[in-house]
């Protein structure tokens, strides 16, 4: 194995909470769609891909560096929501703390001198300045919306025009 073992467990770690996060927006996506969002209900659905993409990005890393993935039980997400407001707050959280546990990954990776896996995270650092600005900015949105009807529909109709790797 060409990295130690404690920064092959914390990647296995960040597989899971990848993983976690694209079951989590499969969730949102759900109720969304339960809603009569649609538009949103697409735009988290391709958000639980990407997630689930990011979590094989670090899959196929640690198999190349002859490491072992260890996948772990999963929590079941949250499934109820009050609004979509409360939605994308959720989305702004779990953003977040996933920011916090990449910054996490790459300052341990330093500090093992994994230098492969700091270059490997050079590109989830940067993934989540976008992923956190994405949400910060449809909850600026929601939070102008309020409660008109006219301007939420306006608004799920935006975010189903998303594509996949936008």
């Amino acid at each position: 194995m060409s990295m130690t073992r404690t920064v092959q467990d914390a990647l296995n770690q960040q597989i899971n909470a990848e993983l976690g996060a694209s079951y989590e927006y499969l969730a949102m996506s759900a109720w969304c769609a339960a809603q009569n969002l649609l538009g949103s209900a697409r735009w988290l659905r391709l958000q639980s891909q990407e997630e689930y993409g990011h979590a094989m990005k670090l899959f196929d890393f640690v198999l190349a560096r002859g490491g072992e993935v260890a996948l772990k039980e999963m929590p079941a997400p949250t499934q109820k929501f009050a609004n979509l407001h409360n939605v994308f707050e959720r989305v702004l959280k779990q953003e977040q703390a996933v920011s916090g546990q990449i910054d996490s990954l790459y300052e341990l990776a330093f500090k093992e001198k994994a230098f492969s896996a700091t270059v490997e995270l050079q590109w989830f650092v940067t993934e989540q300045v976008e992923e956190e600005k994405s949400a910060r900015e449809i909850l600026a949105k929601l939070s102008l919306i309020g409660s008109d009807p006219a301007a939420l529909l306006d608004f799920d109709r935006e975010l189903g025009s998303r594509t996949p790797g936008a």
